[in-house]
């Protein structure tokens, strides 16, 4: 890593390339129990896990369409290193991102994992072909994925194991079900979900404890404001994903964005009234 290469370019970076950061540094994007930091700037996730707010998105360190490996692997695990380096102990990934690659690939850039350094990875969702993603909660599948997530990573213990997606074919607690086992057996140390409802974390909740909540959020969406409020409310982490709207069509990371379309009339509607003044 070159010397220039500080906090605020790496963060940059990350936003156009929407490698994916996650937890924004606002308080209310992370439900923080209040004894865990006097700064704010970190939370303890699950009441033991202390993890800064500020973590890192793996999903883009892939090849196209979050398929296989990506284009210059060497370069990707040397962006993983520098998030390390520059205090990220928080890496969010999953077994269907590559499938599998992005796994294998965090434990070839950082595996013996430096102390305090927490991987959360999920299951729950297949990749069928490139850009494809289907669910399978079968408690018989998702105590595999645990099985092999453990095995790529190299880890004893998944410190966050998140169910990727609920599956609408399989009752939520028989998935969860086998979660729990996993859990009694060691294999992981807290549960967490994905794009969930309010509702669905009760539901949850009556099977196993529950931690956190991933689901897509950032200033123009807002879908999961009520989800949020749960969290906040309740102690719970919430990670938003896209937390710069992702690489689609709603990034907020690309010209003429509603949030930039937005702060141009403040700052024209701000000249105006300085005019005024005169």
């Amino acid at each position: 890593m070159h010397n220039d290469v500080t906090r605020r370019t790496f963060l940059a970076a990350l936003s156009a390339s929407t490698a994916g950061v996650l937890t924004g540094g606002l308080p209310r994007l992370m439900a923080a129990i209040p004894e865990a930091s006097s700064s704010g700037e970190t939370f303890l996730l699950g009441g033991d896990v202390l993890v800064n707010r500020l973590g890192f998105g793996a999903m883009r360190l892939t090849g196209e369409g979050i398929w296989g490996w990506p284009p210059d692997r060497e370069n990707a695990k040397k962006v993983l290193r520098c998030a390390v380096e520059l205090d990220v102990n928080f890496i969010d990934t999953a077994d269907a991102y590559g499938p599998e690659t992005n796994e294998l690939l965090i434990a070839e850039a950082l595996y013996p994992y430096p102390k305090g350094l927490i991987i959360a990875t999920k299951g729950g969702q297949t990749r069928p072909s490139p850009g494809r993603w289907e669910q399978d909660g079968r408690p018989e599948y998702l105590s595999q994925t645990v099985d092999k997530s453990l095995k790529r990573l190299k880890l004893e213990r998944i410190d966050l194991w998140q169910l990727h997606r609920i599956d609408r074919k399989v009752p939520v607690e028989e998935s969860l079900g086998a979660i729990k086992k996993a859990q009694d057996a060691g294999k992981i140390r807290h549960v967490g979900l994905s794009e969930v409802t309010v509702a669905e974390i009760e539901q949850a909740k009556k099977v196993v404890p529950i931690v956190s909540i991933q689901n897509r959020y950032n200033i123009t969406d807002r879908e999961s404001e009520a989800a949020l409020n749960y969290c906040e409310k309740q102690k719970m982490g919430f990670i938003p994903w896209a937390p710069i709207g992702g690489s689609g069509t709603r990034s907020l990371s690309k010209a003429g964005n509603a949030l930039e379309a937005e702060a141009a009339g403040c700052n024209s509607r701000s000249r105006g009234c300085c005019k005024n003044r005169r």
